[in-house]
């Protein structure tokens, strides 16, 4: 069976008063993030990242939800999480 692949970042819309970028290529599935979001912004995604994991993505419908917390970002053991609000960033990876 092919498995279907990811892209290398999934990024939300800015409508909320924050939105979060994910880089499915460092995102190892841990589903951390998905978890400890107040607003269950993040889902698994569809497919499959290079290393084979189910990286996490943003829930499409669900963007403008976010309130840009930072809690997904600071749940991130890989650093794969980068949040932003009001044109500032609050935590980052390097992408």
């Amino acid at each position: 069976m092919a498995s279907k692949g990811v892209t290398a970042l999934s990024v939300s819309v800015q409508t909320g008063s924050g939105y979060i970028v994910i880089d499915a290529e460092k995102c190892k599935g841990c589903n951390l993030c998905l978890h400890a979001c107040p607003k269950g912004v993040i889902g698994p995604a569809a497919g499959i990242n290079r290393m084979g994991y189910t990286p996490a993505e943003v829930i499409p419908g669900k963007e403008g939800e976010c309130t840009g917390c930072t809690v997904c970002a600071i749940m991130c053991p890989d650093t794969a999480v980068a949040v932003y609000r009001h044109d500032r960033v609050l935590s980052h990876s390097t992408l």
